[in-house]
């Protein structure tokens, strides 16, 4: 089987704001149906963002890390899931976590996605809730202790 060709960028949210939203638009808003007013919030501006683009350079997956030390907006399209690029996204932003200096980093992952961030060493924290009428878990990661 031949390897998806994709690579994880740095993007500057003011400059690639139409980017990011083509991903996050496509899978919040239209498959998931998040209220449009909810995806888009005040925090965007002040997050490190991170894009996946294929090989012709078109956005295919995205993630951001705020400044509360928490992972979001992770998305990446239908067609692209499974071939490592969830994986790729997760793993800068928790490198970027890391320089940073945290002890910690968390999230809010979808239910369905538990799974996928334990894989990577996130404890789930409390309890289940609904964030945009879609059952949720908070989780975390000790960046003291983990060796990505």
């Amino acid at each position: 089987m031949i390897q998806a060709a994709f690579r994880i960028i740095e993007v500057d949210y003011a400059k690639d704001l139409a980017l990011l939203r083509i991903i996050r638009e496509a899978v919040f808003v239209i498959e998931q149906q998040v209220p449009l007013a909810i995806e888009r919030d005040e925090l965007d501006s002040k997050c490190r963002h991170v894009l996946a683009v294929d090989a012709e350079e078109r956005p295919i997956g995205t993630g951001r890390l705020t400044p509360m030390r928490t992972i979001g907006r992770m998305a990446v399209l239908a067609d692209w899931r499974g071939k490592g690029v969830g994986e790729a996204l997760l793993g800068r932003l928790i490198a970027h976590a890391r320089t940073a200096g945290w002890p910690s980093v968390s999230l809010h992952a979808q239910v369905e996605a538990i799974g996928f961030y334990r894989k990577h060493g996130f404890l789930a924290e409390g309890d289940i809730y609904a964030e945009a009428g879609i059952p949720h878990q908070t989780m975390s990661l000790d960046l003291t202790n983990h060796g990505n």
